[in-house]
């Protein structure tokens, strides 16, 4: 039955009802396997810092008082880190708030929003609800190009989505190519600079948008404490951005929209630079691995400066992605399946530990010679 045709019951705007929900990596094996590597969520195989678990648990004496609303000491903190003014930063429950707040605040029901064709499912969801049109615009050896985004912009256009690295590929512009980007862009369009996985990337042409932020009125930058510091469980995200820009967010998001526990993991964890040190190493050691050992299998892995491959498999049923995905979860290793990303023959790896990145080129191996 329509929404239309129910009159006997409260129903959703227009609009609502034609947004595909967004489907998180799965996280459970078959019945019967004994031990499960989750390498479905791009997290933190070494975990939480332990200087950030034990700030958790300080706060556990203290469940019945507030939050501080404007997570104060952690601005400080990431202001510390940085080299920022807290006073450009928002604290949100993941980054995927800031991004549903910008959508919120700067989009009519009409108006325009740009991403790339692999970019993250959420940008389509929150334009949507909205009441925004989501504009996709192609990429180019699975990357954002500065030239095909520019020309989607129209009269409409009011936010353009960049994540920088993408996921799920894990691909990025130089930053000179993102401040081209902002260059041709109208003032009045607001250009998002996701930053989610900016701590692994190891390339001298690459920025995280910090500088940019600093020098324009119309840029935005987000990050997140579930990826490099291992707290995706905490949902701790930030924004930094202009006064002008902060001042409706801060009027419309949720008054404690970061928890205490949220709030002293995060302060810990950013304070911890051992902790994030030895997680980029391991990542460093293990990304090119796993790159070159899957790549001797004969499979496609497309660049990456993430904590995250992209495998792609051959056209024959046999050894599909989707038949990769159920040998390899029998045996205990969760990948992602991507074709919501566009991706209908490939899987999304996260750089595990080192049993489990061992473990899925051993079971790849036997899969493909079957």
């Amino acid at each position: 039955m329509s929404i239309e045709a129910v009159q006997d019951r409260p129903t959703p705007k227009p609009g609502v009802l034609d947004i595909a929900a967004y489907v998180p990596g799965k996280s459970t094996a078959p019945a019967g396997v004994s031990k499960i590597h989750k390498l479905s969520s791009n997290e933190n195989p070494l975990g939480a810092s332990d200087k950030a678990m034990a700030a958790v648990r300080d706060t556990a004496g203290h469940m019945e008082f507030y939050p501080d609303g404007s997570a104060t000491v952690l601005r400080e903190a990431i202001g510390e880190a940085y080299g920022l003014n807290p006073a450009n930063i928002l604290c949100t429950n993941g980054s995927d708030e800031a991004i549903g707040l910008l959508a919120q605040v700067y989009l009519q029901p009409g108006d325009e929003g740009i991403f790339t064709e692999h970019g993250f499912l959420v940008y389509r969801i929150y334009i949507q609800s909205a009441g925004g049109v989501p504009v996709v615009v192609k990429e180019k050896d699975e990357t954002a190009e500065v030239d095909a985004i520019l020309a989607a912009v129209t009269p409409r256009t009011k936010i353009v989505f960049l994540a920088n690295p993408n996921n799920p590929t894990g691909t990025y512009i130089p930053f000179a190519e993102v401040r081209r980007l902002h260059a041709g862009l109208p003032k009045t369009v607001l250009l998002v600079l996701d930053a989610a996985y900016a701590e692994y990337v190891r390339r001298e042409d690459y920025e995280s948008g910090v500088d940019l932020v600093k020098s324009a009125q119309n840029v935005v930058m987000t990050r997140t404490f579930s990826k490099i510091h291992g707290l995706g469980g905490m949902r701790i995200g930030w924004l930094y951005g202009p006064e002008h820009i902060l001042d409706p967010l801060n009027r419309v998001r949720g008054p404690f929209n970061v928890n205490a526990a949220a709030i002293a993991a995060g302060v810990a964890a950013i304070r911890d630079q051992a902790h994030v040190e030895k997680t980029v190493q391991h990542n460093e050691t293990w990304l090119p691995w796993l790159t070159e050992e899957l790549t001797k299998l004969g499979l496609r892995v497309t660049p990456s400066v993430g904590n995250f491959i992209l495998i792609h498999f051959p056209p024959a049923e046999a050894h599909s992605a989707a038949k990769a995905d159920d040998y390899l979860s029998a045996q205990g290793y969760i990948l992602r399946r991507v074709a919501g990303y566009g991706f209908p023959n490939a899987l999304r790896m996260t750089v595990g530990s080192e049993e489990a990145n061992r473990g899925v080129v051993a079971a790849l191996s036997d899969f493909l010679k079957t």
